[in-house]
């Protein structure tokens, strides 16, 4: 086995009422540099990582072996060398981003060669849901589902857009966000909120930023019971649209949350929530149209 890389990008999954189906891959990198060894070594060097650094114990190892073991393989051991620019526990799909990296690592180090297909498989079945797996694998802004076990997705280009996100200090664990949610939704409810998604995937796919913003902005199938999780939602959303955003949603389960906006224009809303937010870590991010890299060393 040569020495290998494999960058994997951040995601926002759900982008409003595209409740578990929709997501959204971002600049921000979980890197990895693979080397033969003799024995496992695993090296951090980001204050996003857990602090986990034993190969047992660790998040992209145990997918990777997990991988390797449904092909009848071992995974032989590695140095490691790993940075990340995902914050954990924010909504920006850093567990969908290691899971995705740990099948890329079984792959290479394996020689398994799998295909994309089963690569998507894998992950949302490890993960749970598509959503953030796929745009964490093949980049861009992703539009899937699960039915029985087999993914569909169709990728939607958003070419004339970029992203502010306004990242809290503290974190919010997906349980505890989805803990706030309904067991169920009234017949009423739920086709009020599927046409609210159903417009939002249209205008987006025609261009109409405007309608899409508003459409983001109305989710009717989760953001209306995180809400109070997340702190300054009203305010944010308020300022945002104000200097210039489309429409801003919670990323994921929260409690980051992320605006949209004309391309050229995002660093302007960066700039006013800096002085208004010190406490926030906003930035301005691009789409990644990539997904995960591996790269020679």
């Amino acid at each position: 086995m040569k020495p290998f890389r494999i960058r994997v990008p951040a995601s926002s999954a759900n982008i409003g009422p595209g409740f578990d189906s929709m997501g959204l891959a971002l600049d921000l990198y979980l890197t990895l540099d693979i080397a033969p060894s003799d024995k496992w070594e695993i090296e951090q060097h980001s204050p996003h990582l857990p602090e986990a650094t034993s190969a047992d114990d660790h998040l992209i190892v145990q997918t990777a072996r997990d991988i390797a073991s449904r092909w009848n393989k071992e995974l032989p051991a590695c140095k490691m060398v790993v940075w990340s620019d995902i914050p954990l526990a924010r909504g920006l799909g850093s567990s969908a981003s290691a899971i995705v990296a740990g099948i890329e690592l079984a792959d290479r180090a394996c020689g398994l060669s799998l295909t994309q297909k089963q690569k998507l498989d894998l992950g949302s079945e490890i993960e749970g849901h598509p959503d953030n797996i796929a745009p964490a694998l093949m980049g861009g802004f992703i539009i899937s589902t699960d039915i029985n076990h087999e993914i569909g997705w169709m990728s939607l280009p958003i070419p004339d857009l970029e992203a502010v996100v306004y990242i809290p200090e503290k974190g919010l664990m997906t349980e505890e966000a989805r803990s706030v949610l309904p067991e169920t939704y009234k017949r009423e409810h739920a086709t009020s909120a599927s046409a609210v998604s159903n417009v939002l995937i249209a205008s987006l796919a025609s261009g109409d930023y405007l309608l899409a913003g508003k459409m983001m902005e109305h989710d009717l199938f989760h953001e209306p019971y995180r809400a109070e999780m997340i702190p300054h939602y009203d305010d944010i959303r308020q300022e945002a649209k104000q200097h210039g955003a489309y429409g801003t949603v919670i990323s994921g389960a929260g409690p980051t949350m992320i605006s949209f906006a004309p391309k050229g224009q995002g660093q302007a809303i960066v700039s006013h929530f800096k002085n208004t937010m010190p406490d926030y870590q906003v930035a301005l991010l691009q789409v990644d149209y990539k997904g995960v890299c591996p790269l020679p060393l």
